[in-house]
């Protein structure tokens, strides 16, 4: 499965606001691929000053570095998204704004050439009643987001990139070529040949209840997406 997990930067939040910063990173089974999409844009309308306290953006900083608009930069970005699962924070939002900008140009909306997978609604089944922001879910899963001063689109798409992998099982490794892989293989077995499974003593973890009640929410979350949890039927 091809994901791009995706956010955006806007120049405020309610009808006629424009999208400033568009950044993208890419999955592929479950491992980044170090591609990424990434533009400023010019609104072409002011920034309000709520909104440029969050992301550090302002009209001028877009004009000194040639931002383009976004007709300038629209054929791209589909072509970057186009038949991706779109993983966002917050979906309804950032589709809202690219669908806005998609209609003025007169172009079909998100959900025509991709699908979409909200991580706050994810994470709102597996955590009820907890808080669930990008913030409280990198606390969550020990990731470090300290160089977060300020909200950035790129920025917040490889920490939610992060974030989401770990909710869904835990790998965020780059993609290895295959090459690497087969080393790696041969590694592991002469590894394996060395030890003595006899006198291998492995301690028994185990889960405790909050363990639990988070595995049975991602089994319910798997239920309701698919033909329902394998694990179940076991």
């Amino acid at each position: 499965m091809r994901q791009v997990v995706l956010d955006t930067e806007t120049t405020g939040i309610g009808d006629g606001h424009r999208i400033i910063e568009i950044g993208c990173v890419e999955v592929l089974e479950r491992k980044l691929t170090g591609r990424h999409f990434h533009r400023y844009i010019n609104p072409q309308r002011d920034i309000d000053a709520e909104a440029a306290e969050v992301h550090g953006i302002t009209n001028e900083w877009l004009i000194e570095q040639g931002a383009p608009v976004f007709a300038q930069i629209a054929d791209e970005f589909r072509s970057f998204i186009a038949g991706a699962e779109l993983v966002i924070h917050n979906a309804p939002f950032d589709v809202g704004m690219m669908d806005a900008e998609f209609a003025r140009l007169g172009q079909s909306s998100t959900r025509d050439f991709c699908t979409i997978l909200d991580t706050l609604v994810m994470a709102r089944d597996m955590y009820p009643g907890a808080r669930n922001s990008l913030d409280a879910l990198c606390k969550r899963y020990d990731i470090d987001n300290s160089h977060r001063e300020l909200h950035g689109a790129l920025l917040d798409a490889e920490i939610l990139a992060d974030v989401y992998l770990m909710m869904t099982g835990g790998q965020t490794d780059l993609m290895l070529s295959v090459e690497d892989d087969e080393d790696d293989e041969v590694k592991v077995e002469d590894k394996l040949g060395q030890v003595d499974a006899a006198r291998v003593n492995l301690p028994v973890v185990r889960a405790g209840a909050e363990a639990l009640q988070a595995h049975e929410a991602m089994l319910d979350l798997i239920d309701r997406s698919s033909d329902g949890a394998l694990w179940r039927g076991l």
